[in-house]
């Protein structure tokens, strides 16, 4: 079992350096989109409204990075209902945009920082937090069809399930010797 893990944690390690590299590259554009217009908008239109500022760039760096992670990083996993797969991405995207705006609105109301450059560095902070949510519920809630399609873990269930190896509802043991209901090794 031991080695069985090893293995599919090494596959895990495999899939995820293709996602995680395509995500990071959707994700730096995004990173630009949101930042610079955040950025713009601070020192400009919402000069006195920091966090409705960071809310603003990252509510339309979402719109591109659903886009590009629907149509590039995830395109095999993509669901077929177009609207729950979008909602689902609003969903988690809301609470990576509550998580931005919230480490800005808590420099600025809580602390009581001023200086625009640290509430900008603190909004940052914030979308490091949330990319690292957001890949892994992208990954596992949003585009996850497919999942037990992948060569590296379509046994994963076996690693995990008490008797992969029977029917529902039926335990038979498959050491010779041991009662289904007792963990441990043979008696």
């Amino acid at each position: 079992m031991i080695n069985t893990l090893a293995d599919r944690m090494r596959g895990l390690a495999s899939l995820f350096w293709r996602e995680v590299a395509k995500f990071g590259a959707v994700g730096g554009v995004a990173f630009i989109i949101d930042n610079g217009l955040t950025y713009y908008l601070m020192h400009g239109p919402m000069t006195d409204s920091e966090a409705k500022a960071r809310f603003f760039g990252a509510s339309i760096a979402t719109v591109f990075s659903w886009i590009a992670n629907r149509f590039w990083t995830f395109r095999h996993r993509r669901q077929d209902n177009v609207l729950r797969e979008f909602g689902m991405f609003i969903l988690i995207n809301g609470i990576g945009i509550g998580i931005s705006t919230g480490f800005t609105a808590i420099a600025k109301y809580s602390l009581g920082i001023t200086d625009k450059n640290m509430l900008f560095a603190a909004g940052i902070v914030g979308i490091l937090v949330a990319t690292v949510v957001r890949f892994f519920a992208y990954r596992f809630l949003v585009f996850n069809k497919e999942l037990d399609e992948e060569p590296e873990f379509s046994h994963d269930h076996e690693i995990i399930e008490r008797y992969p190896n029977t029917q529902p509802g039926v335990r038979v043991s498959e050491r010779s010797g041991q009662d289904p209901e007792i963990p441990g090794p043979p008696a």
